[in-house]
């Protein structure tokens, strides 16, 4: 294949599997791994990947060589997205991890950053990337705004589809907040399309709570928690 796939096409994330799992899973595991000082590992889904390093200078020698890699197969690095993050675990007497040099990656939708936990310690948390949050409401207000005429039965079962579906990638252990706010945004992003339907029929705020009490849309959910998983036997 000369032309490559298009953007966003059903076939891309397919190849990418199989093209780079030559390309750097192999080689990674092959080759870099052993030459290293320190430990380290790959996470890569289609064409996004992470390698965590616990020695900088192992980070520094792999990034010097990554891109000369790619180029044998007749692949270049994204010039933005292609860098290095300190992430390291904050030091103990830290109130929070926004007072150390550990930065934050975006990574599949989800930034990732440190957080303490009920018992104090420092974990990696998750939450939903600023990008992909505002991209997810944009393309719900573009969707109210096309189906405002619609009856609102028929509005609330679609957008509540919608809701569940961010619920159901979005909805990991760390992230309620994000979700939280995001059904708070949905909800303002309904009532202003709503009240733009008829100049004769405004939707003020208390009749759109009344209409709420009849069509509520779903409340954010954990999917994916941790806690659970490790309550399985």
């Amino acid at each position: 294949m000369e032309g490559g796939t298009p953007q966003g096409g059903v076939v891309s994330p397919i190849l990418a599997n199989v093209y780079l799992h030559e390309v750097l899973d192999t080689w990674f595991e092959a080759e870099v791994k052993p030459r290293l000082s320190g430990r380290s590992f790959l996470i890569r889904c289609a064409d996004d990947a992470v390698m965590v390093f616990s020695s900088e200078s192992d980070a520094r020698k792999v990034m010097a060589v990554l891109a000369k890699r790619f180029a044998r197969y007749g692949l270049t690095l994204h010039p933005e997205k292609t860098r290095l993050v300190p992430f390291q675990r904050p030091p103990v007497g830290t109130s929070d991890g926004h007072d150390t040099n550990s930065e934050t990656f975006d990574l599949l939708g989800f930034r990732h950053h440190w957080a303490k936990s009920l018992r104090g310690a420092w974990v990696v948390r998750r939450k939903t990337a600023p990008s992909r949050f505002g991209r997810a409401l944009k393309r719900v207000g573009e969707w109210c705004r096309s189906n405002r005429h619609l009856p609102v039965a028929v509005q609330h079962h679609l957008l509540s589809q919608k809701l569940r579906g961010h619920y159901g990638y979005f909805g990991i252990t760390g992230n309620g907040n994000a979700l939280g706010r995001f059904l708070y945004e949905v909800t303002q992003v309904w009532h202003r399309w709503l009240d733009r339907r008829s100049q004769r029929a405004k939707m003020s705020w208390p009749r759109f709570e009344n209409l709420l009490e009849r069509y509520p849309l779903p409340p954010p959910v954990v999917v994916h928690s941790i806690y659970r998983q490790a309550a399985k036997p």
